[in-house]
């Protein structure tokens, strides 16, 4: 049996498949600050027996929150003599342009606590001069007396040559075993200086605080009688082992969101859909993610807490292109001080939580709303659901300060909600060149399903996928996915006249790196798979575009291809190409994967029954253009493969709520998913 938790801001979710393809799923409430609890709540709630567990996979949150939170330690940087302030200098091209009282992001690590030592290479990686080691000494001694419990360490060029840091990492470690360190080369052989410091500043913040996390997770494990393998979700996609996780901590930041991209990329190959729009609202935040030929994005231009007010700080570590907006089922509506409706980015999260939840929340949310326009059933609840309680809320909150009634409001409510949603859609596919008519929309997590119809009519989208388990998908996403490692490396050649021997010696470099750390982790080579990459730009430009590299020796006439791809991925994403223009690489990537057994899914059973057989009642429910409808009610457990409801209708599920417009169509597929005709 292979098993997938997911840690979200509301809910953790389980997701396990046994060997006959037989798939099972429960929620629990997540339980802030020991998540590890939540984890073993929802293992007992599943009911599953511990002893049949080979495989443990996991997505969680703790990261992200200890960086948003400042939950992290009392960090201290070593650095390149001259260059202590790169986290105070950051960049200069600040977002929000026009606001004279613009402040940049407070450093992690306030100044006296970031100190520099005598050394220096060129960005070839020659040694200009050796480091200085009764300076560290010095440092280190300093950094005791200040109490701090991790420390960076990023030289200048140490992507191209990472000699002095490991001297200084062999030193720190010998002086001060019990202390975290980090070098920026153990995270990133990328270059910019700025980003690869901010990097390694942030693995340090989080690194006791994410072994701590995982011992505790494992020790729970252990006592609850498992010894199955055990993995840990990461932001590129992949997983990783539990050990490898507490080194580098930054690559578990996106954790639990990445799963559900790449479980969609998997489900649209199954069922034949290439292009993919990945659509996840939980009860937090609402979640999304392009994949264009079946290929999940993943960039190193990433950004933590970046708005378009404030530049964030930078996370130079492969993330899945993702964009997410502070909209969920848990969402407050509030109005602004111009007098306007607006819905997040706060949350009422799992504590309190929306009204209906009857733990003490007194702010409307997104939920509270779909409950009084007849969108949720109180039946479904965990919890009896005082709908006066939500109807007074919303009345005391919106309606009145609005003179209008308590449904109109709560329509008020989602609207806004929905264009909120509908932004984020944009982003990621109109405003990258890309038309949402030629892509399908997987929607999942606790609201996907309940507002993917209305969203995808107004994207132009022609078809909605909800998954089985659709509420908790992003676990079943972990289920599907392989161990991954990056291996990014700076390497500045012109394309024109390039030594093709010295370009495949160090494409070797990457390969051989990869396939021994994958021994060390108990994978045998033949079940390595290596995926190259190159990130390539016109001369003179500052940033790149990442192109496929065909495996084996790189040629002349192979070379051509890529910078073909090149030019034809540029005018995609920037609407114009340079044919003949000079090009030069700048990072060649190595995507790593091992694989792993995945689970077979299961196929429904033929059944010869009809919707009417999954009929559970008629419900008036409000709908934008139509209003009040009386509304089939369908129980989706009970639908069998190829029926077809018409709508208006809704399906319902314990942790979930399908909302078909009239005018759609809906059909079970031969393996339970909701495949949604929106009728454009």
């Amino acid at each position: 049996m292979r098993v997938a938790t997911d840690i979200g801001g509301t809910f953790t979710d389980l997701v396990y498949v046994d060997d006959g393809g037989k798939m099972g799923i429960a929620k629990s409430h997540t339980t802030p600050p020991n998540f590890e609890r939540g984890v073993m709540n929802v293992l007992d709630e599943s009911e599953i027996n511990l002893d049949q567990l080979n495989t443990f996979i996991h997505g969680t949150t703790v990261i992200i929150n200890a960086l948003t939170e400042r939950k992290g330690v009392k960090t201290g940087l070593i650095t390149t003599k001259g260059f202590r302030d790169v986290l105070e200098i950051a960049r200069g091209n600040r977002p929000d342009l026009f606001n004279v009282r613009y402040e940049k992001p407070t450093p992690f690590v306030p100044r006296h606590l970031r100190q520099e030592v005598e050394e220096r290479l060129t960005y070839k990686g020659e040694v200009i001069e050796p480091l200085n080691k009764e300076r560290v000494k010095e440092i280190v001694d300093y950094f005791k007396k200040e109490n701090v419990q991790a420390v960076a360490v990023s030289f200048l060029h140490s992507y191209s040559n990472d000699t002095h840091e490991k001297e200084t990492v062999e030193l720190v470690k010998e002086l001060w075993p019990e202390v975290a360190v980090t070098a920026s080369h153990e995270v990133t052989k990328e270059w910019r200086e700025y980003e690869r410091t901010s990097t390694t500043v942030l693995n340090s913040y989080v690194k006791p605080i994410a072994s701590s996390y995982v011992d505790r997770l494992e020790n729970e494990l252990k006592e609850a009688g498992t010894e199955s393998n055990k993995y840990i979700m990461q932001s590129n996609g992949g997983t990783t082992t539990f050990d490898q996780s507490k080194q580098t901590p930054i690559n578990m930041l996106e954790s639990g969101p990445v799963a559900g991209i790449y479980g969609s990329a998997i489900l649209g190959k199954m069922l034949g859909e290439d292009n993919i729009i990945a659509f996840d609202i939980g009860g937090t935040t609402a979640k999304c993610s392009l994949i264009d030929k079946g290929e999940v994005k993943v960039s190193t231009d990433y950004s933590i807490e970046r708005t378009d007010r404030t530049a964030g700080y930078p996370v130079k570590v492969p993330v899945v292109d993702i964009v997410e907006i502070g909209n969920g089922g848990g969402s407050i509506a509030w109005i602004d001080d111009g007098g306007s409706l607006r819905v997040g980015p706060k949350s009422a999260g799992a504590l309190p939580g929306p009204v209906a939840y009857g733990r003490g929340g007194e702010e409307p949310t997104t939920t509270d709303a779909n409950l009084v326009v007849g969108r949720l059933s109180p039946a479904n609840f965990d919890n009896d659901v005082d709908m006066e309680k939500v109807k007074q809320a919303i009345t005391e909150k919106i309606a009145k300060p609005f003179s209008t009634t308590v449904e109109e409001a709560a329509l008020g409510i989602i609207r806004i909600a929905n264009s909120n949603m509908l932004n984020a859609l944009k982003l990621i596919s109109v405003r990258k060149g890309y038309d949402p008519r030629e892509f399908t929309l997987v929607a999942f997590g606790g609201g996907g399903s309940m507002h993917a119809p209305a969203l995808a009519k107004e994207l132009g989208v022609n078809k909605v996928i909800v998954p089985v388990g659709a509420s908790v998908f992003s676990a079943w996403g972990m289920l599907m996915t392989d161990l991954r490692h990056d291996y990014i490396q700076t390497y500045i050649r012109r394309v024109e006249g390039i030594d093709f021997s010295e370009l495949n010696k160090q494409l070797e470099v990457q390969e051989t790196q990869a396939v021994a750390q994958y021994k060390d982790e108990g994978v045998e080579e033949e079940d390595v798979i290596l995926t190259r990459f190159a990130d390539l730009r016109y001369l003179g430009q500052e940033h790149t575009v990442k192109v496929p590299v065909p495996a084996g020796e790189i040629t002349e006439e192979s070379m051509k291809q890529v910078i073909e791809k090149f030019h034809e991925t540029h005018e995609q994403l920037y609407t114009f190409k340079l044919e003949g223009a000079p090009t030069e690489i700048v990072n060649l990537h190595l995507t790593a994967f091992g694989t792993v057994q995945k689970p077979e899914l299961a196929k429904l059973p033929a059944t010869e029954g009809t919707a009417e057989d999954a009929l559970k009642e008629v419900r008036s429910v409000l709908y934008e253009e139509d209003g009040w409808v009386d509304t089939k009610v369908y129980d989706r457990t009970k639908l069998g493969a190829e029926v077809t409801i018409e709508g208006p209708a809704i399906v319902e599920e314990q942790s979930n709520s399908t909302v078909l417009y009239p005018g759609q169509q809906l059909t079970v597929d031969s393996y339970g998913n909701l495949i949604i005709e929106v009728g454009v």
